[in-house]
C-alpha cells in the first residue's frame, strides 16, 4: 500500500471504502491491531514524542484526519486518496458491524457518553451488539487496577472491533500497551466522536468539515482549551511542510 510522507509521518493513500474493506480483513486475521488517525496537531506532536513515534510507527493504518492534510500532501505532490477521520469511521464500522454481526466496545469518552453513543446507534441500527460501555475515571491510566479491570471487562465482552475515545495521544499509549492483553482484533483511537454522535459536543456543519475548517469549528467551542494547540503550536506544521518542499533532499 502507497503511503505519503508528510512532514515525517507516512499516511496510507486509502479511500474510505478501501479503508472499510482493510478493516474487514484486519478483522478476520485476528491479529490484535490498531489504526491511528493523525492531523496537523498529531504530526507536529510526533516531531517531540518518541514513543508516540514508536507506536505510529506500529499501526496497521495511518488515516488522514483532516482536509489540511490532503491539501498539504497535494502542496508536496503527493495527493492523497481521502479524508478519513475517526468522527466518520465510527459511526460507518458501526453499520459495517451490524451487516456482519461483529461486537463492538466502546471505551471512554465523559461520563455517559459512551452509552447514549450506543443508543443512539441501536436507535438506528437495532442489531447493533455493543458489547459493552465503560468511562474510566481521570488518570486511570495510571491505575493498575483499573486497567485489569477493564482488560477484563473487554475480553469478557469479545469484540471484533475496541472503539477509544480518550484524546490523543492518551487513547494511541493506552491501546499500544494493552492491545494484546485485552486481545481483540481492531482497536481505533476516535477522540470525541461518542460525544459527537451522544450529542453532547456538536460537530462542525458539513460545510465546514467539507472545507476544512473543523478545526475551527472546535476551536469556538472551546477557546480556553484549544488556542493554544491551533494558533501557536500547530504554526510549526507550516514551516515543516515548506521545509520539505523547497529543502534539497
Amino acid at each position: 500500500m502507497d503511503r505519503v510522507d508528510i512532514c515525517g509521518t507516512k499516511i496510507d493513500n486509502i479511500s474510505f471504502s478501501e479503508t472499510i474493506e482493510r478493516i474487514e480483513e484486519l478483522i478476520l486475521r485476528r491479529e490484535n491491531v490498531y489504526i491511528v488517525t493523525p492531523n496537523i496537531d498529531h504530526i507536529v506532536r510526533l516531531r517531540k514524542d518518541e514513543e508516540l513515534r514508536l507506536i505510529y510507527n506500529g499501526a496497521v493504518l495511518v488515516l488522514a484526519d483532516g482536509k489540511p492534510l490532503l491539501w498539504a500532501a497535494k502542496f508536496l505532490g503527493s495527493p492523497l486518496k481521502e479524508k478519513i477521520s475517526g468522527s466518520d469511521l465510527f459511526p460507518k464500522l458501526c453499520a459495517v458491524a451490524v451487516e456482519k454481526d461483529y461486537k463492538v466496545f466502546f471505551l471512554g469518552g465523559r461520563e455517559g457518553a459512551a452509552q447514549q453513543a450506543a443508543g443512539t446507534l441501536k436507535k438506528k441500527h437495532g442489531n447493533l451488539q455493543v458489547t459493552g460501555c465503560y468511562s474510566p475515571p481521570f488518570g486511570f491510566e495510571n491505575n493498575e487496577i483499573e486497567n485489569t479491570k477493564i482488560i477484563r471487562m473487554i475480553r469478557e465482552a469479545k469484540p471484533e472491533i475496541l472503539f477509544v475515545g480518550l484524546g490523543s495521544p492518551k487513547q494511541e499509549k493506552w491501546i499500544y500497551k494493552f492491545k494484546d492483553l485485552y486481545d481483540v482484533p481492531v482497536s481505533i483511537g476516535i477522540g470525541v466522536s461518542f460525544e459527537f454522535v451522544a450529542g453532547m459536543v456538536k460537530r462542525a456543519p458539513l460545510w465546514m468539515q467539507k472545507c476544512g475548517l473543523e478545526w475551527s469549528w472546535r476551536l469556538m467551542l472551546e477557546p480556553g482549551k484549544l488556542w493554544k494547540r491551533y494558533l501557536v503550536d500547530d504554526m510549526e506544521f507550516f514551516w515543516l511542510l515548506f521545509k520539505q518542499k523547497f529543502e534539497p533532499r
